[in-house]
């Protein structure tokens, strides 16, 4: 079977994008780590699904599926590529787009300029809903296992439609991401997992930040990571309500109103070419 496919990137955080309403078809978990690998396969971060909408007030439905098969809830930068491509494809010709998530709905607008505003709904702070076996509070300690070493790693959590622990770093380039993000991302008071991000602040207006993300490793942005990163700091009192976050593939804008008010995240989204594969 042949599969046209588009592949997209946000701030570098590469996706293969497939258009399941013109070419309905089932992927297995092992069909997906094959596509994802890079030497042998088309290779990305994830893999996003465009489907027919499953309720009357949504444009589409979006799945997205982590290079080890594994599905996911939410995916900022995904997001932008989603608005993007179903204009650029005609699948829909107007914006604001409303699209289902396996666990919420977002609202996505393409600006005259290109760059995508997604509304990212409403940070959930509650442990339950990571979920995180823990009493909410609003920092956490836990132990893990580091090299053989057993530390104590202080961090803020929320959920932004997928779970997040936020650390915060005095030098993103120094911190050991490829260490403690697979061992907190792994611990198991995170029965799902949790995506790691480790967040240096510039100041009240400017971070810097690296993520460590479930299923997929370090990418060099990451959407939800920098929503988590923002609204965390923000409800620590230690960022302002409108924050650039500087991630190592580019920036993108993030603001919070906070209380009951939803995210917003500026950012581009790109494509980078058009192929078919055959399964």
């Amino acid at each position: 079977m042949q599969l046209p496919f588009t592949k997209m990137h946000g701030l570098g955080n590469d996706f293969m994008v497939l258009d399941l309403i013109s070419h309905p078809v089932s992927l297995s978990a092992e069909q997906i780590r094959q596509l994802a690998d890079r030497n042998f396969g088309v290779g990305f971060d994830q893999l996003l699904m465009i489907e027919p909408p499953s309720q009357p007030d949504v444009d589409f439905d979006y799945r997205i599926y982590n290079a080890d098969g594994s599905e996911v809830e939410h995916c900022g930068n995904g997001a932008r590529c989603f608005a993007r491509f179903v204009l650029d494809q005609g699948l829909i010709k107007r914006t604001p787009i409303r699209v289902k998530t396996v666990n919420k709905i977002i609202q996505l607008d393409v600006l005259e300029s290109g760059l995508v505003i997604v509304d990212m709904g409403v940070p959930d702070f509650e442990p339950v809903t990571l979920p995180f076996d823990a009493l909410q509070a609003e920092t956490y300690q836990l132990q893990a296992n580091v090299d053989g070493q057993t530390l104590r790693i202080n961090f803020r959590a929320v959920s932004v439609g997928n779970p997040h622990a936020v650390i915060q770093v005095n030098d993103v380039d120094q911190a050991p991401v490829h260490q403690i993000g697979p061992a907190l991302g792994a611990h198991p008071a995170f029965p799902r997992g949790v995506n790691v991000g480790f967040m240096q602040i510039i100041d009240r207006k400017t971070i810097r930040l690296r993520v460590f993300e479930r299923g997929a490793g370090e990418t060099i942005a990451c959407g939800t990571g920098a929503c988590a990163a923002v609204v965390t700091g923000i409800q620590g009192g230690l960022l302002d309500n409108a924050v650039k976050v500087m991630l190592r593939g580019g920036d993108l804008n993030i603001s919070w109103a906070g209380n009951s008010h939803p995210i917003l995240m500026q950012g581009p989204a790109s494509t980078v070419y058009e192929g078919i594969v055959t399964l």
